[in-house]
């Protein structure tokens, strides 16, 4: 499975993002998808996740409220919609994947496949 991840870029504070995901290769046997950010310095964290059929979606509490994962899987591309920005969203986005029959997973320690990443960086 690969992953190639898109749309991050310079925002300022309050502003909005979306960020896209898609995936090819041998999607079919990974159903969940995931978002991380690794600020400097800082352990990767989880950002949110969604099952294959879209109908549940986890956040982290921290942006919880504000970011919106979605998924069309006729083009298997996953999004993060992210709005009201904080500067303390500037980071290395990535999108993973994983073929999950339980819990969703929410370290990285759960999924197999890693985008590249995207940077996001949010001005004050």
């Amino acid at each position: 499975v690969q992953l190639q991840a898109s749309g991050g870029g310079l925002v300022q504070a309050g502003g909005s993002l979306r960020l896209s995901c898609a995936a090819s290769g041998r999607t079919f046997n990974t159903n969940v998808r995931g978002w991380f950010r690794q600020a400097p310095g800082k352990e990767r964290e989880f950002v949110s996740a969604i099952t294959g059929s879209g109908g549940d979606t986890y956040y982290g509490d921290s942006v919880k409220g504000r970011f919106a994962i979605s998924r069309d899987n006729a083009k298997s591309t996953v999004y993060l919609q992210m709005n009201s920005l904080k500067p303390g969203d500037t980071a290395v986005y990535y999108c993973a994947a994983a073929g999950v029959l339980g819990a969703i997973p929410t370290t990285p320690n759960g999924y197999p496949y890693w985008g590249q990443g995207t940077l996001v960086t949010v001005s004050s």
